[in-house]
């Protein structure tokens, strides 16, 4: 899939007053500073859609990015510097909760995990989290660039081992450099193929 066009929509902390038309959204969400505006930039081929910052949690906002106006970037605040409710267990804001929760539109999630790291406990909470409300969802390991292939492999099957303690089957994932433009068009790719097949059961309805 060729990205043709991508605009700032709207930003807002309350799921019903995300657009209200019926594309399909995927949103992308990571602990702080791993990398995800500069992932959503490389994505779009856009220098600055996603703002950028080297402080920590700069997204606080659902940012929605329609893009080639047939579906919906969303850019959520990290979830690695939210408070933790006692009562509740989560680990992030609750209108991040309330959007995986109640946002209808929402196709799939892609969870940003920095490749250079071992599997983190709040990474993994969360993709539980997603798992436990079967919210589909993939994973994509960043800044790759920064390590050897050889290394790039190893993480990625500790990842893995570290996920099959608790799951039955791995998510899909994909292993990406924004700096490099690793991993674009396998990203793009699926979604223009998740795209292309809710449009053929959109048909048959």
């Amino acid at each position: 899939m060729k990205i043709k066009s991508a605009e700032f929509v709207v930003s807002n902390s309350e799921v019903a007053k995300c657009p209200k038309d019926q594309l399909p959204e995927y949103a992308f969400i990571g602990r702080s500073n791993v990398g995800k505006s500069s992932l959503i930039n490389m994505l779009t081929n856009r220098k600055s859609l996603a703002k950028i910052s080297g402080r920590p949690g700069k997204t606080q906002l659902i940012n929605h990015f329609i893009i080639n106006k047939n579906w919906y970037l969303v850019d959520l605040p990290g979830y690695g510097y939210a408070r933790v409710s006692k009562s509740s267990k989560k680990t992030f804001q609750k209108f991040i909760t309330n959007y995986f929760e109640k946002r209808q539109q929402l196709i799939s999630a892609f969870v940003l995990v920095d490749i250079r790291h071992n599997p983190q406990p709040i990474d993994l909470e969360f993709m539980q989290y997603l798992g436990e409300r079967r919210i589909p969802f993939s994973i994509i390991f960043t800044k790759a660039d920064k390590l050897k292939p050889k290394a790039i492999e190893r993480n990625v099957k500790d990842y893995c081992n570290e996920l099959l303690k608790t799951w039955e089957e791995l998510p899909q994932y994909f292993i990406t450099s924004s700096s490099k433009g690793i991993g674009q068009d396998d990203v793009l790719d699926f979604i223009g193929a998740t795209n292309e097949e809710i449009e053929k059961l959109r048909t048959k309805i």
